[in-house]
């Protein structure tokens, strides 16, 4: 098990607001884990999830679920 600090960000659907929240929490999980850990977060939702591999190590996921875009990015601490 490795430890993670993971940055979630959920963007804002109005377009006046340009804002969104960020959630951010350090966690450990397996080395490939990544996507087990946000399913869990969103239980029983369909989910459209996206992986860049990022040449530093990080890991970034675009989820789109109920046509909210959130992003999870995932940083080996």
């Amino acid at each position: 098990m490795k430890e993670y600090e993971v940055v979630h960000e959920i963007f804002n659907l109005c377009s006046g607001n340009q804002m969104r929240d960020v959630f951010i929490e350090e966690v450990e999980l397996p080395e490939n884990g990544f996507e087990a850990y946000i399913r869990k977060r969103h239980k029983e939702k369909e989910l459209v999830l996206e992986r860049e591999d990022l040449p530093n190590g990080n890991v970034i996921y675009v989820v789109m679920t109920a046509e909210i875009k959130q992003r999870y990015s995932f940083s080996e601490i």
